[in-house]
């Protein structure tokens, strides 16, 4: 078919949530409370390693890039969530709305890489730990750490360029942002293949990476059970667990939504889950990865006591 004899719109509606007159400002003040936290949160996480040498470890480096990363992510979604919230239907121009698009799967596609590579540096921890500083060095933590950003602003290219180039006739999008499957819901012509090649990039770099942690959780697992006291066993489970249960919570929800058609799905399913890997999972990671670290606690400890020396010294 051609294309230019569709009408194109230079603006989508956002539906958002339908909600009651009473409901909109207790969501939008919940929603906005969540995302201040998470804010919050994550920029404590990075002050933090930054500030106490206790934590200058590959582990903590990584976390403060998980934590640079889902202030980003986050805020690349909620500004519309919080403007449909609280105004309804709110209209949206169509370019702000494919960048929205291409930042958003940008960064879910690097913090799927983010994820593996942090798989990897607690198999070298735990399976190779006389060879784990020289592996992990400062220089090859950046160079991986750039490599993530690099390969998920790539692989994002893909499916946000093949969704601009349809041809819209409908202009509200049963979402609260910007995603694959409400904008290929309005296209003029059959999406079917364009969901395909969707599916086909999102699955592919998103299960390989995570048959990737999946392995090398399975030679920690087995490498863990061969540590003679508990004890170390449990100081090697506490290290992963933190990472296993974030990495649960991303691909659960990741799979559910872009692995497969998106007409399988009921419409208004997607804006729902999205509520998991958007909003919940990056507030979240900052108490998984502190609330039950110790080093983390101990890290805070340090840093008060120094502030407090500071502010009795001035």
């Amino acid at each position: 078919m051609d294309h230019v004899n569709y009408t194109w719109s230079r603006t989508f509606i956002l539906a958002g949530f339908t909600t009651s007159g009473t409901l909109r400002p207790l969501a939008f003040l919940g929603t906005l409370c969540i995302y201040l936290l998470t804010l919050a949160g994550n920029l404590f996480i990075i002050v933090l390693v930054q500030s106490d040498s206790g934590l200058s470890t590959p582990m903590y480096f990584f976390i403060s890039v998980l934590s640079f990363l889902e202030i980003w992510y986050v805020s690349t979604t909620v500004p519309t969530l919080l403007q449909t919230l609280l105004h309804g239907h709110s209209p949206i121009p169509s370019a702000a709305c494919f960048t929205q698009l291409y930042v958003f799967h940008s960064l879910g596609m690097t913090e799927c890489y983010l994820l593996g590579v942090m798989a990897l540096d607690r198999y070298l921890a735990i399976c190779r730990p006389l060879h784990y500083h020289s592996l992990m060095s400062r220089q090859v933590q950046l160079w991986l750490a750039g490599a993530t950003w690099v390969a998920g602003f790539s692989a994002a290219l893909v499916p946000a360029g093949l969704t601009a180039s349809l041809p819209y006739c409908l202009k509200e999008i049963a979402h609260y942002f910007c995603d694959l499957a409400p904008l290929m819901r309005l296209a003029c012509v059959g999406s079917s293949w364009h969901a395909q090649v969707h599916g086909a990039v999102i699955g592919v770099a998103t299960g390989c990476n995570f048959l990737l942690i999946l392995g090398l959780y399975g030679n920690i697992l087995t490498a863990v059970l061969k540590l003679p006291s508990a004890a170390s066993r449990a100081k090697a489970f506490s290290t992963c667990s933190s990472h296993m249960t974030v990495v649960a919570l991303f691909y659960a929800s990741a799979f559910t939504v872009y692995v497969g058609s998106p007409q399988s799905r009921p419409e208004g399913t997607d804006k729902l889950i999205a509520l998991v890997y958007a909003l919940l999972t990056p507030f979240l990671n900052p108490i998984i990865y502190s609330l039950r670290n110790k080093e983390v606690k101990e890290a805070v400890k340090r840093v008060s006591d120094k502030i407090r020396t500071l502010l009795r010294d001035t």
